[in-house]
């Protein structure tokens, strides 16, 4: 006799995004992206419609990153000094450019100008043809002036905006609105505030579809359980029906992954066994990567390029609907 598989039926499903805009949608960019849409938990092809396969994005930073492992470098470091040829490189390994504004560090000696990070948006946008995400340098007064400037500069680009919290998202979701971009609301590993920020930015004008969540993932060895039930939390209460929290999710996946000793420490100090460490990190951040899209990730940020080769394998291998 066959097997009868059991089913959960939903009422919800979650808000799909658009990323990018081509040149018939007033951008120039060589394609769009789309996160969510999914009627079911991650990858249970056979429960319900999953219109849009996980995406990853690349990260770019407009400054050369210091501190940076040695086995990023070894990816990186011939196009670090540069970020328009370092976006370029990254769109040979993802689907999105990530650009973390750096350089705009208010306490930076040479910290870039709201103008200057503006010029470098159209710098990169110019020189590629993948969506954009721009993440400010993390400061909430910087955040405003540099987000604000870069959305003028991508109008028409469809371009996400972050990251904007509890106490600064207005400036941000008003400049996302101005330039018809999208947002990507941050809070810290708490379903409530997740909740209560997606209220108070659309409740600004901001368009549902145009609201990407980011719940503060975390990597393995650094509180990726708690990341991966907050997320969890979050995809049910969308598929139980839950506008609030049908947003798709983006994951920090390769910037938390490099932050325990355990990807970085050399194999000579560690006295474990732990072989060759470029080898490590880049599974330490696949690894990462690959819980995060379990638990409902929609959009994984990675670092090193063979990390992201690895988690693509894995998204193309999941992602076929079964005979159940």
């Amino acid at each position: 006799m066959p097997v009868e598989i059991y089913k959960d039926k939903f009422t919800g499903k979650v808000q799909e995004v658009v990323l990018g805009a081509t040149k018939e949608q007033g951008g120039t960019r060589a394609y769009t992206v789309k996160l969510g849409g999914s009627s079911t938990l991650p990858f249970l092809y056979y429960e319900g419609v999953i219109p849009n396969k996980a995406v990853i994005a690349i990260e770019v930073w407009d400054i050369k990153p210091e501190e940076w492992s040695p086995a990023l470098e070894a990816a990186w470091g011939d196009v670090w000094d540069d970020p328009v040829k370092w976006a370029k490189k990254a769109e040979q390994y993802g689907d999105v450019i990530f650009l973390r504004l750096r350089g705009a560090d208010p306490e930076l000696e040479n910290s870039r100008s709201a103008e200057g990070c503006a010029k470098l948006v159209k710098d990169v946008l110019a020189a590629t043809g993948a969506p954009l995400i721009v993440e400010g340098p993390g400061f909430p007064d910087k955040d405003n002036d540099v987000l604000q400037a870069v959305a003028d500069a991508a109008a028409g680009e469809n371009i996400a905006l972050g990251a904007a919290e509890k106490d600064n998202y207005r400036g941000i979701a008003a400049a996302a609105m101005m330039g018809k971009h999208c947002i990507i609301g941050r809070s810290p590993l708490d379903i409530n505030i997740l909740k209560q920020l997606n209220i108070m930015i659309t409740e600004m004008g901001v368009p549902i579809d145009k609201v990407i969540n980011d719940p503060i993932t975390s990597g393995i060895g650094y509180g990726i359980e708690y990341s991966y039930s907050v997320m969890e939390r979050a995809r049910w209460g969308a598929l139980i029906g839950d506008k609030m929290m049908s947003l798709p999710v983006v994951c920090l996946a390769g910037p938390e992954a490099w932050r325990p000793k355990e990807p970085n420490a050399p194999s000579e100090e560690s006295g474990l066994g732990w072989g060759d460490p470029k080898e490590r990190g880049v599974i330490w951040e696949a690894m990462t990567a690959a819980a995060l899209l379990q638990a409902g990730g929609d959009l994984v940020l990675m670092r090193h390029p063979e990390a992201a080769k690895l988690v693509k394998a894995q998204i193309e291998a999941l992602a076929v609907p079964n005979k159940y």
